[in-house]
């Protein structure tokens, strides 16, 4: 469109000159200073498109006004000036952007205002020899011929544009993929170059490094002492050649360490020695995660097989206690009688514990269902007094009831089980002398047991809530967690924390229900 308008331009100021020269065929200045205007026109307004009809206005403020104005002047101009050369350009303009058959219908027009100029001419100079005809038909079969390979090269163009257009979609496409799955990845995944320019690190390995918000282009992130101990690393695996794997204590800048398993993956370029192109891709993984995984996996494999032999021992244990119940009957010696209570008490504790591992294997497939509201305080201060009677010997629970009114979502057997365990938990690791439990709820529907104990290692509270995981060796190390299990069923939560109380220091597990008042 630009090329039309500096054509026109050319063309008025041929016809100004030659006006000047000679004042005559106005109508010839007006016609290319109107044709200047239709092309300014067709910059600006005009947009021709291969799916137009051929009498569009698109075409028609293009195409076909360039082959009339250039027609009239190859057959009104009186001078030796040749506009022939002119008739190439609404020729490509229509192979480049229309169809083939507009193309053809295009030459076709030019070569008949060839054949007709030849044939004015020798109207107008009759008897002298013309090779017009000849030059006319040379012309326009050039002009069909450059019709027909610009429009094939332009279908063939348009044809890579299209499939490079669908290519660059899926890429882009493919790549927002690549970003949702880097992004969700829990495994910190970071990319560099061989001068240790990060060019993507996702949210994983920007918190494992100790920048949980940093943005591209991660400068703030590259001057961390954990990534200059990595690039130093990378840099080194880059100029080996060679993929690498190793563990690293990254320093954060709270001065704790973070212990990940790291390992390095040239790209195919950076395996063959590509140079300043090389891109090491890092994955890098907390040890603290994995050991975490390997904890569960175990946990639940043991859990399975704790399970099935549970059922193994559950008939001959209770055979064990029918048989020592009936032998008990029997007029026995005072040390007969010791005997068959160490088998009783042993007996009913092998049980309470294959009662416990039943429960806990059975959790998963059997979810709550019953929705009956059980007032706080009167239902905690009852099990209470029950636990009490039940354990003569040991600390009578300081009870203090601050829930009126409360009533919780809970069935009333699992609620024993959770109180029991807490409480039975809080009897085992009072320290002696200071046996002392404390039992209170809240206006705010929660549920605490305090005992007095020196406090937890580090170890102990980390798993205190897994299964199996306990300080004694008398204990399944299923009470908290069934505990806590029951608690989620219901929408409570089961929490421990340390508390400093009556001049000692010691243990509170505080149940919050999902509360309702009365």
């Amino acid at each position: 469109m630009g090329a039309r308008v500096l054509v026109a331009v050319g063309l008025l100021g041929i016809q100004a000159v030659s006006y000047t020269r000679e004042p005559n065929n106005l109508w010839l200045l007006l016609l290319c200073a109107a044709y200047l205007l239709a092309t300014a026109a067709g910059l600006r307004w005009s947009k021709p498109s291969r799916s137009d009809a051929y009498w569009a206005p698109g075409w028609a403020l293009t195409l076909w006004v360039d082959l009339t104005v250039f027609g009239i002047l190859q057959t009104f101009e009186q001078g030796e000036f040749n506009y022939t050369p002119l008739f190439v350009l609404p020729v490509l303009l229509a192979s480049v952007l229309g169809p083939l058959l507009l193309a053809l219908g295009s030459a076709a027009f030019a070569t008949l205002v060839f054949l007709f100029d030849a044939f004015s001419s020798e109207v107008l100079r009759p008897g002298l020899p013309s090779i017009s005809y000849i030059q006319g038909a040379i012309t326009g079969a050039g002009l069909f011929l450059v019709a027909l390979l610009a429009n094939q090269l332009a279908a063939r163009l348009n044809k890579e544009e299209a499939q490079a257009r669908l290519n660059r979609a899926w890429a882009d496409a493919e790549s927002q993929v690549n970003q949702l799955i880097v992004t969700g990845l829990s495994e910190g995944v970071m990319v560099m170059d061989a001068q240790g320019h990060i060019w993507h690190a996702n949210p994983a390995a920007c918190a494992m490094l100790g920048d949980r918000h940093a943005l591209p282009p991660y400068e703030r992130l590259a001057r961390s002492p954990a990534w200059l101990l990595l690039s130093a690393w990378a840099r080194t695996v880059i100029q080996i050649g060679e993929d690498d794997q190793g563990e690293f204590t990254l320093p954060r800048p709270s001065g704790e360490g973070v212990r990940v398993d790291v390992r390095a993956r040239l790209s195919p370029a950076g395996a063959a020695g590509a140079g300043s192109q090389t891109a090491c891709v890092i994955f890098m993984e907390d040890l603290h995660d994995v050991e975490n995984r390997v904890r569960n996996e175990k946990l639940a494999a043991m859990g399975r097989v704790s399970a099935a032999v549970a059922h193994e021992i559950r008939n001959p244990l209770a055979a064990i206690s029918q048989a020592n119940a009936l032998l008990a009957e029997e007029t026995l010696s005072p040390a007969q009688q010791r005997l068959t209570f160490m088998i009783g008490q042993n007996a009913q504790r092998l049980r309470r514990t294959v009662d416990d591992i039943l429960d806990v294997a059975k959790l998963p497939n059997h979810p709550g269902q019953t929705r009956t509201t059980l007032p706080l305080d009167t239902l905690t201060g009852e099990l209470v007094a029950e636990w009490n009677l039940q354990h003569p010997a040991g600390p009578e629970p300081d009870w203090k009831p601050g829930a009126p009114g409360v009533r919780i979502t809970f069935d009333a057997e699992h609620f024993r089980r959770v109180l029991v365990n807490l409480l039975d938990n809080a009897r085992r690791h009072a320290p002696p002398g200071q046996l002392r439990i404390d039992v209170a709820t809240t206006a705010s529907g929660t549920l605490e047991v305090w005992n007095p104990g020196p406090p937890l290692a580090a170890t102990v509270a980390e798993h205190l809530f897994e299964p199996f995981s306990s300080s004694q060796s008398r204990s399944s190390g299923l009470g908290l967690y069934l505990s806590r299990e029951l608690c989620h069923r219901y929408g409570a939560t089961l929490s421990y924390r340390a508390v400093y109380r009556h001049q000692s220091y010691g243990h509170a597990f505080t149940v919050a229900f999902k509360a309702s008042s009365a």
